[in-house]
């Protein structure tokens, strides 16, 4: 086989290997708002995109992402790798219940931003001491990441007549 052949071969391989993974993390963003930051005359504009996802394992949490996406056409045709840099802000909406337990550091949610291996990730913790969920959005690649990152925190408070859940009581040893 020569090199290229090779290369693509381990290209298919990746993405069947990765697509029913991927499959697994189905939850999609709900759009909030674009706003474009670049004009580009004859092609799509740079954006900042902002997102809301609420966590499926605690209900009564919601989270805003915003991302950069790249405009241009290699944007348009999903070519570009779009940037790691990313804002996060997470809250308490409701009264919050666990769906079950959870590990440090699990992960909530996760967005492709290039062709084939970057994505953005937020992932949940908890500061038992504090009672209070945090959530981390980052940027990573199969070869590097990246250090840009964004944290928010949720303080599990009371809602109405509902008492307020212990984070710690829900964590996998």
């Amino acid at each position: 086989m020569n090199r290229l052949a090779k290369v693509l071969a381990v290209v298919t391989a990746t993405i069947m290997i990765a697509v029913p993974f991927t499959a697994a993390f189905a939850q999609e963003a709900e759009l909030i708002f674009r706003k474009s930051t670049v004009f580009k005359l004859l092609s799509p504009d740079h954006k900042l995109a902002t997102y809301a996802i609420d966590d499926p394992i605690v209900e009564g949490v919601a989270c805003h992402f915003t991302v950069a996406e790249t405009g241009g056409w290699s944007g348009y045709f999903g070519l570009a790798e779009d940037l790691s840099d990313a804002s996060l802000a997470c809250r308490q909406i409701g009264p919050i219940s666990f769906k079950g337990k959870f590990e440090q550091g699990d992960e909530v949610f996760r967005k492709r931003r290039s062709l084939f291996f970057k994505k953005a990730r937020i992932v949940r913790g908890c500061d038992a001491k504090r009672n209070v969920l945090v959530y981390l959005i980052y940027t990573d690649k199969l070869i590097e990441g990246s250090p840009k990152n964004s944290t928010s925190t949720v303080p599990i408070m009371p809602w109405g007549d509902t008492p307020a859940a212990k984070c710690s009581e829900f964590l996998e040893e």
